[in-house]
């Protein structure tokens, strides 16, 4: 199953349709910050599954805070990052997605990739879409195994 993860992507909404068009997932992970840019990416590929939460721009967003969700047999935990204090260290967020059994955690607001793995938790942050470093992750599983990459943006035409 291939994945794509988005966060901060500010109104970036002809960079993500343009990504979203590159890369072709089966699912679509948006880790907030103008999560209200989904409704467009939901209308032109409305085959892709997308999943989102809000996060400290998205004021007047009905999307959660977090998302829980098993898939292809690993526990995932997502959420924006900036009620976890990510700024300031991964602390706080790697003992929540601990404490909730997760397998792998996704967040962003620091606009920095990263992954890694802290004690068996693989740690996701895709980087801003649109600002800063204009990465995003995609994230493969296959039978168990998976790969992530952090790939730049690809400028739309």
């Amino acid at each position: 199953m291939k994945i794509l993860i988005v966060s901060d992507t500010h109104g970036g909404k002809r960079t993500l349709q343009k990504t979203v068009s590159l890369e072709l997932p089966e699912l679509i992970l948006h880790l907030g910050d103008h999560d209200s840019d989904c409704a467009d990416i939901g209308e032109a590929f409305p085959d892709i599954p997308l999943r989102s939460v809000r996060g400290n721009c998205d004021l007047t967003s009905y999307s959660p805070d977090f998302d829980e969700f098993n898939l292809e047999g690993k526990r995932f935990f997502m959420t924006h990052g900036h009620l976890y204090r990510v700024k300031t260290g991964l602390f706080q967020i790697a003992e929540t997605a601990r404490a909730r059994g997760a397998d792998i955690l996704l967040f962003g607001h620091t606009h920095v990739p990263l992954y890694k793995t802290i004690e068996n938790t693989v740690m996701i942050n895709p980087g801003s879409l649109c600002l800063g470093t204009k990465t995003y992750a995609v994230l493969t599983i296959d039978e168990s195994a998976f790969t992530c990459t952090i790939k730049p943006v690809i400028k739309p035409v």
